[in-house]
Formats: C-alpha cells, structure tokens, sequence
C-alpha cells in the first residue's frame, strides 16, 4: 500500500534534519541536535518532534526537552504535524508554550508548474557555493518576512546590500555553502539585469520528498510574478532530480490563495511554537 502524501511529508519531518544534526532522545521525543554551529535551520534545527506517533508526549517529556535545549542555549522549540499528534498542542499550551498553526499545501506528484512570464532582462537560475550572489540570495528572504504580506515595500537594493554584509560578517554565508555543494540544499533566484536578487526560495530533498521554503520577494519588487516563477523553477529542479512529493507551508492566506493558483492543495498542519526562530536558510 503506497504512502499519503501527509505520511510522506511525516516521514520527511522525521529524517531531512539528520542532514543537519543528530537525533537525542528525550522521553518520547526526538530533538534534533545540531552537530555544528550554523544559521537556522527548521529553528535551529534544535527542534523537537514526537519520536512516535503511538504515544502523546507527557508533561514531563515537555520538560526534559525544555532542559536540554537551555542546556545546549538553544530556543525551547518544537514542532509536530496536528493530524498525527493532536493531543500536544494542548499539552504544550498548558506548560507556557503559545502554538501557532502552518498549513501545508501538497502538488499532485507529476504536476509541473507552467513558467509565468517575467519581465525583459529578468533571470531565474540556481545559486551555488561560491556565487558572488549567495549572501544577497540568503539576505532577501529575511527582508522579505520583515515586510510581510504581498504589497510593495520600500526595501530595496541599499537595504539588501546592508542585510548581506551582516550575514556576511556574522557567518552565515560560510555555514550555507556546505549544503549547496552536497545538494542537500538548492538554492533558486531571480536577479535583476543589473545582477540584484528580486526573488529566492529553497528546498532540502530528502528520500523523494521536499518542503519548499524561503520563497521571498525583495519588498520594492513585489507584485511582478517573481515569486511564482521562483516557486515553478523550485518544483521543476526537483522533479528532475526524482522528487515525486513537493509541499510547503505559509502563514498568509493571500499568498496560499496564490499557490492554490499554481496547483498546491491542502495537506494538513504544521503546528509550532509562535516564537521560534524562522525556518533558516
């Protein structure tokens, strides 16, 4: 009998950190724990999830977790789908934990997105390690969310520079390059004739399936249909690369309504702590 596609996207949850980390077990969960300093990645990783869906963490699993991850100095994170562990959302709210909800939109698996057009002059290509580009690419998205919704913003090419000297300075940039050079990280942009990234976005593939993320537009770019063709050149990459599952998450209806647009449908619920760090690049 062949997976759901919420089975597939539970079983990605389980394994595409283990690129990133190792796996602690805590009473019932699994925290992930990263083996490396880096930037974020699905919040830290140092995130924890139900090791099994045939038992609801305990208060006291809650705690363990809680310890260890002030322990390693790490946000107090965690993350499950609500179909398959109901019962600890509950649980979390009543130890101080406030829960914030992701939906999850799944593509048909032979779906390909049709490429919408962009404007003369406009590439859409992907990123490697030692692009000149990279540290603007990474900086875009968190320009991106800072200004959230899909109207048109002020941030520009001045702001991005800024951002990308950060992460230049702070070494971010050096801790995504290993990823990008394994392939356990694609990285896709769109860039401006002048060469500046107006649009980004990411997956990590893992056994057939990936999450798409990270799908930006530089806030004085928007309303251009950047993001879309960034999103159809993501789902084409890893169709050819025999990734038959392609889902993602969102937090803005009026960007769900966009991806619905493109083919995605509902696939259930991401459930997370509202505070926890933004999945990274």
């Amino acid at each position: 009998m062949s997976e759901s596609p919420r089975e597939r996207i539970e079983r990605y949850y389980a394994t595409v950190p283990l690129s990133f980390a190792e796996a602690e077990a805590w009473g019932s969960f699994c925290l992930f724990v990263r083996t490396e300093a880096g930037a974020p990645y699905y919040g830290g990783p140092n995130h924890a999830r139900p090791g099994t869906t045939a038992v609801t963490p305990t208060a006291e699993d809650i705690a363990l977790v809680r310890a260890r991850q002030r322990e390693l100095g790490v946000p107090e994170t965690f993350e499950w789908l609500a179909e398959v562990t109901p019962a600890l959302r509950g649980r979390l709210v009543e130890a101080g934990l406030p829960v914030a909800e992701r939906p999850l939109m799944v593509l048909g698996r032979q779906h390909r997105l049709p490429r919408p057009p962009v404007a003369d002059g406009v590439t859409i290509r992907p990123v490697e390690a030692d692009d000149p580009a990279l540290p603007a690419v990474l900086a875009l998205p968190r320009l991106a969310f800072a200004d959230e919704g899909t109207a048109v913003g002020p941030a520009g090419r001045a702001e991005l520079d800024a951002a990308a000297g950060h992460l230049t300075s702070d070494g971010t940039v050096e801790t995504v390059r290993p990823s990008l050079r394994t392939g356990d990280k694609t990285l896709i942009a769109a860039f401006a004739p002048d060469g500046t990234p107006l649009a980004a976005g990411h997956y990590h593939p893992s056994d057939s399936t990936t999450e798409i993320g990270g799908i930006g537009t530089l806030p004085s770019a928007r309303r251009r249909g950047l993001g879309a063709a960034v999103m159809a050149a993501l789902v084409a990459h890893a169709r050819d690369r025999g990734v038959g599952t392609v889902f993602l998450a969102y937090a803005d209806e009026a960007v769900a309504r966009i991806y619905a647009r493109l083919g995605f449908r509902p696939a259930g619920t991401t459930l997370l702590i509202a505070n926890q760090p933004a999945r990274g690049q």
